[in-house]
């Protein structure tokens, strides 16, 4: 189970300062810190840090390490219910770059952008005024699968972006570091031309191993055959 003091808390109240936070400690969601490595996250979270997916090992190792919230008993009603459903945290080389947190829906019902909008503010300040896109331009990183956005917070160092889902009115909060987000989608679009350019190497080693295989196959089968063989 995760970390009590990092989501036991109620629908999305967040660990609070008494007093006026910098740039650095605002950087975070809750008791997650964005550049901190897997381990420690994947200690905070109780899921351990083998779970991680990697995405890609080149030109740098990208991977993502999933928490999603326990399924309890029917009828059984968890002693410190939280809102959020599941965190999907995204590392660069070893550094916390992104984290994509879903809200339970019915943690979250009935609860209005300016409710939503509130309560973030309590921990990121007051919200900035979202850049305005004009044309047909491509949405930026993870706006379009994530929903309409409501509000965001942040500065150079950092982002916190709400989003808000048609889809079963799903809730969504993105935190990224400004640097290494960066540095991660220009990775990320260098493996995929990496991997397009090695794709017919990649099959060309895929159909010679499998012909080995079967090569291989075939002589184990005719000398033990061919030994025991009577006509």
């Amino acid at each position: 189970m995760i970390n009590r003091r990092a989501l036991a808390v109620g629908a999305l109240a967040l660990v609070l300062s008494p007093h006026a936070l910098h740039s650095q400690d605002r950087a975070r969601y809750r008791n997650f810190q964005l550049g901190r490595d897997l381990p420690s996250i994947a200690a905070l979270t109780g899921v351990a840090a083998s779970e991680a997916r990697t995405i890609h090992l080149r030109p740098a190792m990208m991977q993502e390490l999933r928490w999603q919230r326990p399924y309890f008993v029917s009828g059984a009603t968890p002693a410190q219910p939280d809102a959020v459903k599941q965190i999907v945290f995204s590392f660069y080389n070893d550094q916390l770059s992104k984290m994509v947190v879903d809200y339970d829906h019915d943690r979250t019902a009935g609860m209005t952008d300016a409710d939503l909008i509130a309560a973030l503010s309590t921990e990121y300040g007051t919200p900035v005024k979202p850049a305005v896109r004009t044309g047909r331009g491509v949405p930026p990183p993870g706006e379009s699968e994530s929903g309409t956005l409501v509000a965001s917070w942040g500065d150079a160092e950092y982002s916190v972006v709400l989003y808000r889902s048609l889809y079963l009115a799903g809730v969504r909060v993105m935190v990224t570091s400004t640097r290494l987000d960066a540095l991660a989608r220009a990775a990320d679009a260098q493996a995929t031309k990496l991997d397009e350019r090695e794709a017919p190497m990649r099959e060309i080693a895929r159909q010679k191993k499998e012909a080995d295989e079967r090569a291989e196959a075939e002589a184990k089968a005719r000398a033990a055959n061919k030994a025991a063989f009577r006509p």
